[in-house]
């Protein structure tokens, strides 16, 4: 070691605070966590929560607060704890009365539930429990002191911790242009991250607004817009112009789907097209299909899992992460009002002009070029599949050999128990992931019912090394 990293290293040692457990990030994956620790963890024992997320816990997801923005998920299946699956519910009813276990409950009230529930464990723990909440982002773990892994915040602050779960979000995906085919002036009018709620203050009643991707978070955004009274014309564009699909307005019983031995694409998509179409109804395959999906991505080779990644993922998204049914049916009656209208295209260029920002596209399938004039464009083209290229502290972490990027782009290399592989291409037991970063090992890793159970089974394993 150098006297300069010699140094460095004696100074955090002396100045850093030391936890039993660090983890770093503060959106729902972290606190579900922190939950389950506090549940399992022996006293005394100390644990940080680092992240500079304005409600922790809420995330982006929960932090809303209108009540347009529905759960996507059925109630009876958001406890944010997997053993005891009516928690949610409980909590519902105790604010609401009687309500129904198979509807979808508005986002900004599962924000306040999970924000509830830390509370009440916060305050039923142990004083020999310590739980410091850090507001600040991890910026580097340029130092590992062995038994433990140092890090540096963005407040100038540092601290170490001799076990680690990264449970870091995913950013906001870039806008799908090449360089030069956005002008620099037109950026003013140019939403990057709709999640900065400000943005919508800016947009006048009767403004024209293009939104662009057609996902999750495009549904989203024009629903608020509506909400505070929008009287404009909103435009989708997105490569397939594909919207999701409701769910069921009644209940299905699942059914299981015979997936057979071959575990190529166009196999499998065969074989479920043609049991979906044997099917009273597509969605009760779907859901038959959800409890095998790890596995079955598991079984997946590279080749495999790129092919789905290339050609079947936009019609996987629509079918597989469905809309509430209200949700949808507003949606809708905007596309049938002409309120709203979707384009299949790929962007090509946005100017600015006198009149606002000039966009054009090129039309699926026919290859023509279109144009759209609007005062605003917004890129709900949703989060970026892998969370590492805006993150900082996982570049820092990838130079040190702690962590690789996974083969595919979708999050870090973890092993099946969620530990960190690293350059070396051995697991580290000191050193977790939990959420979106470990998608490419377990795929259906985004949605509260898969993060609840990865949750609980990391909490277990670091109670034992503890």
């Amino acid at each position: 070691m150098l006297q300069s990293e010699r140094k460095a290293t004696e100074k955090l040692e002396e100045t850093s605070k030391v936890y039993d457990v660090a983890i770093v990030g503060a959106g729902f994956s972290a606190i579900a966590l922190a939950m389950n620790l506090l549940r399992v963890l022996q006293p005394p024992v100390s644990v940080a929560i680092v992240g500079d997320n304005p409600g922790f816990g809420r995330g982006t997801a929960y932090r809303t607060d209108l009540r347009v923005h529905r759960l996507n998920v059925a109630a009876a299946r958001m406890s944010v704890y997997a053993d005891e699956p009516d928690d949610f519910l409980s909590w519902l009813g105790s604010r609401y009365g009687s309500v129904s276990p198979d509807g979808y409950a508005a986002r900004t009230d599962y924000g306040l539930y999970v924000r509830d529930r830390l509370a009440a464990a916060l305050r039923d723990r142990d004083r020999a429990f310590r739980i410091d909440f850090i507001k600040a982002k991890a910026t580097s773990c340029d130092l590992q002191i062995p038994p433990s892994f140092g890090f540096k915040l963005d407040n100038g602050d540092t601290f170490r911790a001799a076990n680690v779960v990264l449970a870091l979000g995913v950013g906001s995906a870039d806008i799908p242009a090449a360089a030069g085919q956005i002008d620099d002036q037109a950026e003013h009018r140019i939403v990057r991250n709709p999640w900065r709620l400000s943005w919508r203050s800016r947009v006048r009643a009767v403004d024209t607004v293009l939104m662009l991707g057609s996902g999750l978070t495009m549904i989203d955004q024009v629903l608020a817009l509506f909400a505070r009274g929008h009287e404009g014309k909103v435009h989708v564009l997105s490569r397939r112009g594909l919207v999701s699909h409701s769910h069921a307005t009644r209940k299905l019983p699942p059914v299981t789907p015979a997936l057979g031995d071959s575990r190529e694409i166009s196999s499998l998509l065969a074989s479920l097209r043609a049991q979906a179409n044997a099917t009273q109804d597509w969605r009760a395959l779907m859901d038959g299909l959800r409890p095998q999906t790890q596995t079955l991505w598991q079984e997946l080779n590279s080749e495999q899992r790129s092919r789905f990644l290339r050609h079947a993922l936009p019609w996987w998204n629509i079918h597989r992460h469905r809309l509430a049914p209200t949700v949808h049916r507003q949606f809708d009656a905007l596309r049938k009002a002409g309120a709203v209208s979707v384009h299949a295209g790929r962007l090509s260029a946005v100017r600015s002009s006198s009149a606002g920002l000039g966009v054009q596209y090129r039309e699926r399938g026919s290859g023509s070029e279109r144009s759209l004039s609007v005062d605003w464009v917004v890129n709900c083209t949703g989060m970026e599949r892998s969370g590492v290229a805006q993150s900082p502290l996982l570049k820092s972490m990838i130079d040190l050999g702690l962590v690789v990027p996974d083969d595919l782009g979708l999050g870090i290399a973890v092993d099946e128990m969620s530990r960190v592989v690293g350059a070396d291409g051995l697991a580290n037991e000191g050193l977790l992931a939990v959420g979106q970063l470990t998608a490419g090992r377990f795929w259906e890793i985004t949605a509260v019912p898969d993060i609840r159970v990865q949750a609980r089974d990391i909490a277990v394993a670091l109670a034992r090394r503890l």
